[in-house]
This record gives C-alpha cells, sequence and structure tokens, in this order.
C-alpha cells in the first residue's frame, strides 16, 4: 500500500528524513541503490528524504540494513522517529495561533536535552512570567486580540513543562544586564519577573548568567540566539534566531558553529552565576 504525501511533515519526520539521507551519503549510495534494495521507484526514496512522505518499519529497517547501521540504539531511535513521526504534541490545539515556524521550535524544544540561549532584550521565552509574557505580546502585537494574547500567554506557560520533566532540559542562559532593567509591563511585572528568574536560576538544570552591559560582546550580538541540543550524539544541533512572529532556522555546521561559538563568547564575559543571581535580585529591590 502507498504511503500518502505528507505536505504538513512534524519535526520528527524532518529529522528521520535527514537522518537516512545523511546515513545515504556516508555510505556512497545513490538514491536508485536504494530504490532497487526496496524494489521500489527512486521517487519512493526522494520523497522519504524530502520528509514528503513517511516510511514503514519494514523499508526502513531494510535501509538501515543496506547502510550499515548495527548499533541497536540507533536504529531503535530511528524507528520511534517513524512510529511517532506523526504525531504531534499539544502545541497542535494552538495550530490556528502559531505559526509553523514557532510550532517546530516548540517541538524541537520539547526532545531536545540541552538549551543554550543568548537574550539581549527579554528574559528568555521558558522563564518568562505570565504576566511579562502577556505584556510582552501586547507590546509586540499592536492589534492583538484578547484571545491571541491569551493563547500566545499560556503557549509559553505550558513550554516550561520540559524544565520538570523526568529527565529536564538544562538551559544556560545569558541574559543582557539591559534587559534585566527594561519596564516590561511596569515595575511590579518587571519586579515579580526579576524574582522568579532568580529563584528559577537556583534549579540545578538552569544556568543564568549575567552579561554586563560594559561588555564590548554586545557589539557582536545580532539580537535573542537559541542552540538546541539533543541526547542523540548523531543528531545535529539546531540553531534558532527567534522572536515572536518570526523564526530563522539554521542546522549547517558552519552556521551552528558560528553561533556556538558566539555563545561561548558571550558567556565568558557574562558575571559567575552567584554573583548574576545577585543582581538579578538587587535589580528587583529596586523597582518598587
Amino acid at each position: 500500500m502507498a504511503v500518502p504525501l505528507n505536505r504538513n511533515p512534524t519535526v520528527r519526520q524532518r529529522r528521520l528524513a535527514r537522518t537516512l539521507k545523511e546515513l545515504r551519503t556516508e555510505v556512497d549510495m545513490t538514491m536508485a541503490q536504494a530504490a532497487r534494495h526496496l524494489a521500489c521507484a527512486e521517487s519512493k526514496i526522494s520523497r522519504i528524504e524530502a520528509a514528503q512522505s513517511g516510511i514503514r518499519l519494514v523499508d526502513l529497517r531494510l535501509l538501515l540494513d543496506l547502510y550499515g547501521v548495527t548499533d541497536l540504539e540507533t536504529r531503535g531511535r530511528l524507528e520511534v522517529l517513524s512510529r511517532e513521526g506523526r504525531l504531534r504534541g499539544w502545541w497542535d490545539r494552538y495550530s490556528d495561533t502559531l505559526s509553523p515556524h514557532y510550532a517546530d521550535y516548540i517541538a524541537l524544544e520539547s526532545d531536545a536535552s540541552d538549551m543554550y540561549s543568548i537574550q539581549t532584550l527579554l528574559v528568555p521565552g521558558i522563564l518568562q512570567t505570565e504576566e511579562y509574557t502577556t505584556a510582552v505580546v501586547r507590546a509586540q502585537i499592536e492589534d492583538a486580540t484578547s484571545d491571541q494574547i491569551e493563547t500566545l500567554t499560556k503557549v509559553r506557560q505550558e513550554r516550561r513543562s520540559v524544565l520538570v520533566r523526568d529527565a529536564p532540559l538544562r538551559v544556560w542562559a545569558v541574559i543582557s544586564e539591559s534587559a534585566l532593567r527594561h519596564q516590561v509591563g511596569g515595575s511590579s511585572v518587571m519586579r515579580e519577573q526579576l524574582l522568579s528568574l532568580a529563584v528559577s536560576a537556583e534549579r540545578p538544570n538552569i544556568n543564568v548568567q549575567v552579561l554586563p552591559e560594559a561588555s564590548e560582546v554586545h557589539a557582536a550580538l545580532f539580537g535573542p540566539v537559541t542552540i538546541l541540543s539533543f541526547p542523540e550524539t548523531a543528531e545535529t544541533d539546531v540553531v534558532y534566531v527567534d522572536s515572536l512572529l518570526s523564526t530563522l532556522y539554521l542546522e549547517e555546521p558552519d552556521e551552528v558553529f558560528k553561533y556556538a561559538n558566539l555563545f561561548r563568547r558571550a558567556l565568558a564575559e557574562s558575571l559567575p552565576r552567584n554573583e548574576s543571581i545577585a543582581l538579578i535580585e538587587r535589580i528587583a529591590s529596586e523597582k518598587v
């Protein structure tokens, strides 16, 4: 039975498709050779590798045999991607409000093991309080309806669930000192946000460091950047240059390396963890 054309692949389907293409090229095989092994048309392999079509488990196992993949953990991971590729996450409930890129980002965030974030203007979305997020949405979308504001705020709050799951997301966040001094939502909202940020920064899986205003690294920062890493060592890191309305998605090794190096520079210029928390608390105390 033919697998129907998929015009809206999930992130997991795209990850599986990319991995299968990489495995084939690593052993220097053509799509025609893979097609002969499956006794199918070359166009089927093309659709699978473009995430336009899913792949049956029997075909996946045959391709993995052909590509010489013998590691049981790797095979099991790819089979899970194949089985769960069509599943949608909690964020699919908000598909009428979220942009596809933002939904993709949330899906990747839910699969990631580590997050490295540079924030130049705002507190990282995953660490925002409800009131702070509401103020951000209102400021960024002037004509937002009350329903849209409520939905976007709720989504950001639900994203926090990855911080308290059984294997919680590990977060390294570099936040510009100026972002802490902004008056998003007014003094009261900002104070509560900073106090919440300080509490979050005490968690073992969350490291928050403040980049001082005097640091020259600011000249190299182009805006908010997030790098996501995954549990599997073979999985490609992903860079998102993110805003509420648009997201740039990068995964080419050279581009990822450039942003990873930028993060390391920013981290090296930032205050140590304890000093950062103390500064956050001090700025919060000034907002009365």
